[in-house]
């Protein structure tokens, strides 16, 4: 069926597989670890670690309950969209007609029409499910904040904040794993537009995401925190 698209479609499909699939290793391999992702896993560690030590411990489920919020909406949000892309997938051949009379879409075939909703679609499930991992982990996290013990020596309270460590950060990296898919859904609606528009896109949305990593304002106040954390008291 892939021998319905031209040339460039097909080049330009396969670019945003292998950005897609490839944006996330790469970035870790090539940012030699100092991106915000990899510093949030320090800054989260030193939280929970506070967390274990704490007597009072409501702030921190209440600071997770509103991540877990958060992941309860984009997951929401991401339904709806699926639904209203899905009956336009089986909707067939009225759709097809009515969105071909737009100036602006490029869409050849009803066979490449539907190539294009759908990969949208598989972008949108794919952060789905995202969100419903990050989810049940944050659930499991707020567990772990109930359940910390009292007046345990200090290395046992170290460990069980670095064991919660552990399980806090899967699951915010599944929490922007979900967001990372809206990048690269809107990418990929930008393949309606034409090939030339969906590359553009694609390069637009992996360097936005490289960027804010790396470049941003935000990347750099991380990263000076990361290092304060890192740095022993004199």
């Amino acid at each position: 069926m892939i021998l319905h698209m031209n040339r460039l479609d097909i080049a330009a499909l396969a670019l945003f597989v292998v950005a897609w699939l490839a944006y996330e290793p790469a970035l870790k391999a090539f940012a030699r670890g100092r991106v915000i992702n990899t510093d949030m896993t320090v800054i989260r560690g030193a939280w929970m670690r506070n967390m274990a030590v704490r007597d009072n411990r409501f702030m921190d489920g209440q600071l997770l309950g509103h991540a877990l919020t958060s992941a309860t909406f984009f997951a929401s949000s991401n339904l709806i969209l699926m639904a209203a892309l899905a009956s336009a997938v089986f909707a067939g051949e009225n759709t097809f007609r009515s969105v071909s009379n737009l100036e602006l879409v490029q869409t050849s075939t009803r066979f490449l029409f539907e190539v294009q909703l759908a990969l949208v679609l598989i972008c949108l499930a794919r952060g789905l499910l995202d969100f419903i991992w990050a989810i049940r982990q944050m659930n499991y996290c707020l567990a772990a904040i109930g359940a910390a013990p009292w007046g345990l020596d200090e290395a046992r309270l170290a460990a069980y904040g670095a064991a919660t460590a552990r399980l806090i950060n899967p699951a915010l990296s599944a929490f922007n794993a979900g967001v990372r898919g809206y990048y690269f859904a809107l990418a990929a609606a930008a393949w309606l537009f034409g090939p030339v528009a969906f590359i553009v896109a694609v390069t637009g949305a992996v360097t936005l995401l490289a960027w804010r990593q790396r470049r941003s304002p935000a990347s750099a106040a991380i990263a000076e925190l990361r290092k304060l954390l890192e740095t022993p008291s004199p």
